[in-house]
């Protein structure tokens, strides 16, 4: 395998091999097999462990609010380090760093199974080691997502990181399942012991790689204000800056699940942990579906992230107001669908329009955002839950994140100079859109916006690799390697060709 992609490859935003990409193409490659490999193993420990934690603290203290601070623990280091995380990954070696977070994750797996099958565990044994592991998940999680690119080089980055999406939900499917038996059959102890020694799988699979196959990228050098650099390289980029703000709203508000289920698993619906766990494999299911679609599609939209958002945000409303067990156990399906189609539309978008150099930085602040929000969102919907009752916690997410989608899309179309036109025709032709995105009356459609010109937007970032990487499912598409255009330069437009040794921009189309 070569270290890196040749500049042919840089200079081709629409190369028919990336098109013909299979669902599982990225298999081929053995360090990223190993990689999954491992992954589906330690994911399905995640995911018990993540069941018999929330019903743990649920069981102790009687209190959805409880729930909600454990999962805020879990994750405000994110919120409070997270650049840093980003930081670290950009500058030492990834698979290195990796090594020693899942060595530490795997000790505090083992940590909680010895408490809680000792009969000694209390409430804030769990609260501590949820903080602790939000604090290894701030440099293991842009670490993990950024050494994507380095297994499997940028042709392969969009399918590799729908894959990581699709491994989590498939473990997902499986894991609250065994942990929903456990916990009744035997208690919460062996679901954390299980977690902890699956572990081993994914050290196993990155000491197993071999190192001369791992495409060789650009690593930042030690140096004063790197935080700022990477805020300040964000924040004059519209198209990332506005998915990461959706992607904040969602995550802190539309993203409670361990709350919204197992209160109505408890209260509305008054069943235990085995409901727990089927509402959590049903959701999985349609994770996974929507995980596998993302993993065939070969570019991605910013329309996609913006309309997948909303229909996430009124699935779950509907969701919150069904009247019957059969149904709300239903509606998780598409739930789950939508919300890894998002998830999957904003990492590719994010990544896809990073350069290499600055990743680490720009994905530690996606995953802090969408992850550190958490703490805030977590107690807020926990309290809303206690106070109101299940429904009304679970509908106030879906408004949240309904309302986000719409006021973002709002905002991407004005940067662009483009306007919402409804096609409402009988004669619509077969391709035409219901809604589109077309060039507002007299705006010159390159122009203005907040951090450069309207064209360094990819209203269709339809350009292939050549940008950066890992996101919900691929970051957004731009090209895995090089990112959007630099300062100074401009963006290529449709259908024209970049000079000779310059890295393809996204390109602007009237249609979001």
């Amino acid at each position: 395998m070569s270290s890196a992609a040749g500049p042919e490859a840089a200079t081709e935003p629409d190369r028919p091999a990336e098109q013909k990409t299979g669902t599982f193409s990225s298999l081929k490659v053995r360090n990223y097999r190993l990689f999954a490999t491992g992954a589906v193993v330690s994911n399905t420990g995640t995911w018990m462990s993540r069941i018999a934690q929330d019903w743990l603290v649920l069981s102790i203290t009687g209190s959805s609010f409880a729930v909600g601070i454990t999962t805020a623990l879990q994750f405000l280091p994110m919120l409070l380090f997270g650049l840093y995380g980003g930081v670290l990954a950009d500058r030492y070696p990834k698979r290195q760093i990796l090594i020693l977070t899942q060595a530490v994750l795997g000790l505090l797996g083992l940590l909680l199974a010895g408490l809680t099958l000792s009969g000694v565990v209390q409430v804030w044994h769990v609260y501590t080691i949820a903080f602790l592991l939000g604090v290894v998940t701030v440099v293991d999680n842009p670490t993990r997502q950024t050494f994507v690119v380095e297994m499997v080089g940028p042709d392969h980055v969009r399918n590799a990181v729908s894959l990581n999406s699709a491994n989590f939900q498939s473990a997902r499917l499986v894991g609250p399942a065994v942990a929903g038996v456990l916990i009744t059959a035997v208690g919460s102890g062996w679901a954390f012991l299980f977690n902890g020694l699956s572990f081993l799988a994914p050290l196993t699979g990155l000491l197993l790689m071999r190192t001369s196959e791992l495409h060789k990228i650009e690593r930042a050098p030690r140096g004063k204000g790197q935080l700022r650099e990477g805020l300040r390289y964000v924040a004059g980029r519209p198209e990332l800056i506005w998915p990461i703000v959706l992607v904040g709203f969602i995550g802190t508000f539309g993203f409670n699940f361990p709350i919204w289920l197992s209160a109505f698993a408890n209260k509305v619906f008054s069943s235990g942990a085995g409901t727990y766990g089927l509402f959590n494999t049903l959701m999985a299911a349609g994770s996974l579906i929507g995980a596998l679609l993302a993993a065939r599609r070969s570019r991605t939209r910013l329309r996609m992230l913006v309309a997948t958002a909303c229909a996430f945000g009124l699935l779950e409303v509907v969701a919150a107001v069904s009247p019957v067990f059969w149904l709300f156990a239903l509606l998780l399906i598409p739930i789950g669908i939508f919300g890894m189609t998002f998830n999957a539309t904003a990492n590719a978008s994010v990544q896809l329009a990073t350069d290499p150099v600055m990743r680490g930085r720009v994905m530690s602040l996606y995953m802090m955002v969408f992850v550190g929000g958490t703490p805030v969102g977590g107690p807020v919907m926990g309290w809303v839950t206690d106070t109101y009752g299940a429904r009304v916690g679970f509908l106030s997410g879906g408004l949240v994140s309904a309302a986000a989608a719409v006021a973002v899309a709002l905002v991407l179309a004005r940067v662009g100079g483009l306007r919402p036109q409804l096609n409402l025709r009988r004669g619509r032709g077969k391709g035409e859109p219901l809604l589109a995105f077309v060039p507002r009356d007299g705006a010159p459609g390159v122009s203005g916006g907040p951090g450069g010109a309207a064209s360094d937007l990819p209203v269709d970032d339809s350009a292939e690799d050549g940008a950066a990487e890992d996101g919900p499912a691929a970051r957004t598409e731009a090209a895995p390697g090089d990112g959007p255009a630099r300062e100074g330069e401009r963006p290529a437009m449709d259908g024209a060709a970049p000079p000779q040794g310059e890295e393809p921009a996204p390109r602007l189309t009237p249609a979001v």
